[in-house]
Parts: structure tokens; C-alpha cells; sequence
């Protein structure tokens, strides 16, 4: 009589951090291969708390972001944003650790949030914005179950995708300078000999204690990331609101003095109710008024806002965690790119922005995660947090501009892959990089660069190498550039 086998071993086996795989394999080690992808249930928890810790920052820095009046004038309350960031945070992590099996973490795109912020809500209300947000989400599903992401992949050249990043970085850059009021408006037009726009500080200098906060800060967590601590930027924000809690008392600072939003003061209690208040809070009326082709256009850039950067990711943290081969195919890669697309759509559901993965899952897959566990630990992590948003109310703007300054900087690490020697390259992605936070809007840095690169190409001799879909995108851009001089001509406006 012969006995079958269950499981690939019935001997104990060391797996390499000192723990031992058990003999009989558990639900928990079938359901998620963690044996199968070398690993255990303590490697997977450890890399799971370690992502999180490393992208916990975001709960913090996500409401400050959507803190911009939308067209109306209507604010969106900082308590109910924080909620609504933990909640798709935790949802879509879930999904991705439950449905995707992989060690990948989602939560409200910093790219995205701000395409949101500066781009979208200037034209309509924070609930046509979400319905936004729900649309693109629903494109990026679309795209990927009709493998139209390849033609898309494909016919935006590499260089135009990491200038996308740059550009996006230096914006996100200089709203946290112009948060922390390390840079200002001077309030005239400039273009005047002797004149500019914008200043260091206040009167051409650096005062206050605010600013200290956010000079302080943004050092520490440049020297914490020197060092490779994992949780820099988390580490920088705590140091930095305690030290501006210690000068807004013993300073006798008021709540002016931080810019009239959250001062570092502690809360009567540190934990409460999730308040759901954005939860579906999505409108399609009124989108009529924004018109076609800027609701085209918005569409368009927040897809390249978050879905260039979520297929880089997936496929370098597959490959980080030797899940990819040589190509970068991943088992469940399809799976995984609709999971983020539906970020999309629940980060629009719950009032949070679009949710993809954050490259900070890369500190989970470096302390041991392979698996979907991690991102369930992960997601449980952000699940904990809705009941602790009083804390994000301590935080004062100084210190979370002090992050979108680091991240900034992260995002312009993308300059490494541009070959400056082509004009044919170098053109374009200097246009897209600097309209971006010059024109403090997204599109038109995108805009100008695939103008540019279709326009080189074609001086060049070379009409078919940008492909009919790049030459459709530069029209399409042409168009709304020209829609405002248009509709003057016509009396439209």
C-alpha cells in the first residue's frame, strides 16, 4: 500500500533566517505558495510590517495634496481624507495580497493626487473628480483585459515616460517648497527687468520657525535615506512634527504661524471613528460644462500619470523578488496591472484618489516577502489606521512638504535613462520636465513633449518611427493647446 504525498516535504527544513518550515504545510503556506516561492510565514509578516512602515507616510502626506479648493471654492475636510486614504489603502492591498498573491502594496499615487489636485479640481467639484478618478480607473481595466496596454506601452517612447516622472517630480517638489514657504509668490507677473515671480522666503529670506521645521526635516530624512533606514521618510515626519510640537510650545507659537491649518498640537484623543464622509461621494453632473476634450485630455494624463509607473514597478519588484524572467514576464502580471486599474476606481469610490503600487513595496521584497501575505499584512497595517486619524491632525504642512520635497527628488532618479546626446530625446523631455512646474499643471509638460518628439522625428525624415497612435496623441495635444485661442475667435467665451 502506497501513501501520496502532500506537500512538497515532511521534513522540517531551515529557511535560511533561522526559522523552520513546518512539516505539514498549512492553509496559509498552500493558499499562498509561501513555500513554493522559498519564504516563511515570518519572513512574509516581517516584509509586510516593513513595507507598510516604509509607505505609512502617505495617510500623512495625501490630505495635505488634496487640500486645494476645487472650482466651487469647497475644501475637502483633512479628517475624511485621511480616513478615506487608509480605507483604499487597506482595501486594495488586500485585493492585491488575497487575489494577486504578490508582495506588491497600493495606495493613493502621489502622481495621481496631484494631477488631482492641480489639474482636475480647478476645472470641477471634488465629486466630479472622483467620477474622474473612477473613469480612468475603468480605462486601465479596459486596457489591460484587451491588451491594449502593449500598443499603448509601446508607442510612448521610454524616454517621454521617465520625463512624465521627472517632470511630475519637480512639481511635486515645488508645492512642497511653496508649502513650507520656502519659496513665494511676490505677487506680480514677472517678465519685468529686475522683476521675479517668486522669492526665497519672505522678502528674499528665510524666517520663522516653521521654516526651520521643514529645512530640519527634510535634512534628516535626506541623511536617513543616505544610510539606507528603512521608514526614512516615516522617521523624518514623527521627528519633525515632535520637534515643531516642542517649538510650538515652548516658542509660543499659534496656529497662524503654521499657515492657519494643522498645528503640531496634541489631539484630545488619539483615536476615533473612521469617518466615512467621502465614501461614494462621486458626481457626474455637471461634467458636461468641462467639456470633451478636456475631459479627454484629463483622462489621458492621469492614465500616464499612474499607469506607466505602476507597470515599471510591478515588473522591477517581480523581478527583485524573482518572480520575472529574463523578459520581465511575471506570473499573474495581467492580474496584478487590473488589480492597480481598480485602484482607480476604488481610490475614486472612497474620496481618496487613484491607488497604485508603491515602489516602497520594494522594502517588503527586500526583508524576505515573496508573497501576497506580506500585502495582506500590509493592508491590515493601513486597516489599523482609520482609527487613528486625530494623529494625522498634528502634523503641520511645513513637515509634509518636507516629504513632497524627498519624493521629489525620488522621482528624479528616472534622469539616469535619458540619452542628452539626441536632441530628438533630450528636446522633448526638457519640455516636459520643466513645463510641469513652471505652468504648475501636468498636461502641458505632456503635451509639449509629445508635440516636440512627433515634430523632431518628422524633420528628421523620420514620419513613421513615432507610430500613427503618437501621431494622433500630438494632434489631440494640438487641439488643447488651441481650444482657448479657438473659442475666443468664435466667441465661445
Amino acid at each position: 500500500m502506497t501513501q501520496s504525498k502532500v506537500g512538497p516535504t515532511t521534513t522540517p527544513e531551515d529557511a535560511g533566517d533561522g526559522s523552520r518550515v513546518p512539516a505539514g504545510r498549512s492553509w496559509l503556506d498552500r493558499y499562498f505558495h509561501i513555500t513554493d516561492r522559498g519564504s516563511t510565514v515570518g519572513r512574509e509578516v516581517r516584509g509586510g510590517v516593513t513595507t507598510f512602515m516604509a509607505m505609512a507616510y502617505i495617510i500623512l502626506l495625501n490630505p495635505v495634496i488634496l487640500s486645494v479648493p476645487d472650482v466651487t471654492g469647497h475644501k475637502l475636510d483633512g479628517g475624511q481624507v485621511t480616513t478615506a486614504t487608509a480605507l483604499a489603502a487597506a482595501v486594495t492591498t488586500l485585493v492585491m495580497g488575497f487575489i494577486g498573491n504578490v508582495p506588491l502594496a497600493l495606495a493613493a499615487g502621489l502622481s495621481v493626487s496631484a494631477v488631482m489636485a492641480f489639474q482636475v479640481v480647478p476645472e470641477m467639484t471634488w465629486g466630479n473628480a472622483w467620477a474622474m478618478c473612477l473613469i480612468y480607473g475603468a480605462v486601465i481595466v479596459l486596457l489591460v483585459v484587451t491588451g491594449l496596454r502593449e500598443l499603448i506601452m509601446n508607442a510612448i517612447p521610454l524616454a517621454i515616460k521617465h520625463a512624465i516622472t521627472m517632470g511630475i517630480g519637480l512639481f511635486v517638489c515645488l508645492i512642497g517648497l511653496v508649502q513650507a514657504g520656502f519659496v513665494t509668490s511676490m505677487g506680480g507677473p514677472g517678465g519685468v527687468p529686475g522683476e521675479k515671480p517668486i522669492q526665497l522666503g519672505t522678502d528674499g529670506g528665510l524666517t520663522g520657525w516653521p521654516v526651520l521645521c521643514f529645512a530640519l526635516t527634510v535634512l534628516l530624512i535626506f541623511a536617513l535615506q543616505a544610510r539606507k533606514v528603512p521608514g526614512a521618510i516615516l522617521i523624518g515626519i514623527v521627528s519633525g512634527t515632535v520637534f515643531a510640537a516642542l517649538v510650538h510650545r515652548f516658542a509660543d507659537l499659534t496656529k497662524q504661524d503654521w499657515g492657519g491649518r494643522n498645528a503640531p498640537e496634541l489631539p484630545g484623543s488619539f483615536v476615533s471613528s473612521p469617518d466615512f464622509g467621502l465614501l461614494g461621494d462621486v458626481s457626474f453632473t455637471g461634467l458636461g460644462h468641462v467639456g470633451a476634450i478636456s475631459i479627454g485630455v484629463i483622462v489621458f494624463t492621469l492614465v500616464l500619470a499612474g499607469f506607466f509607473d505602476a507597470i515599471g514597478t510591478i515588473i522591477g519588484i517581480g523581478q527583485q523578488a524573482g518572480l520575472a524572467d529574463e523578459k520581465g514576464r511575471m506570473p499573474g502580471l495581467n492580474k496584478a496591472l487590473t488589480i492597480d486599474g481598480a485602484g482607480g476606481i476604488i481610490g475614486g469610490a472612497a474620496g481618496a484618489s487613484g491607488q497604485t503600487v508603491f515602489v516602497e513595496s520594494t522594502a517588503g521584497v527586500g526583508d524576505g516577502a515573496r508573497t501576497g501575505l506580506a500585502s495582506v499584512v500590509t493592508g491590515l497595517g493601513f486597516a489599523l489606521c482609520l482609527f487613528f486619524t486625530p494623529l494625522a491632525q498634528v502634523i503641520p504642512p511645513q513637515v509634509a512638504a518636507a516629504a513632497l520635497v524627498v519624493i521629489g527628488s525620488m522621482m528624479m532618479t528616472n534622469a539616469m535613462h535619458i540619452d542628452w546626446s539626441d536632441p530628438a530625446t533630450s528636446i522633448p523631455v526638457f519640455l516636459t520636465v520643466v513645463l510641469m512646474p513652471f505652468t504648475y499643471s501636468i498636461t502641458p509638460g505632456i503635451g509639449a513633449g509629445i508635440i516636440t518628439y512627433v515634430l523632431i522625428k518628422a524633420v528628421q525624415g523620420k514620419f513613421r518611427e513615432p507610430g500613427w497612435l503618437m501621431w494622433i496623441l500630438s494632434l489631440v495635444f494640438l487641439a488643447y493647446f488651441a481650444i482657448h485661442p479657438i473659442e475666443g475667435w468664435l466667441g465661445a467665451k
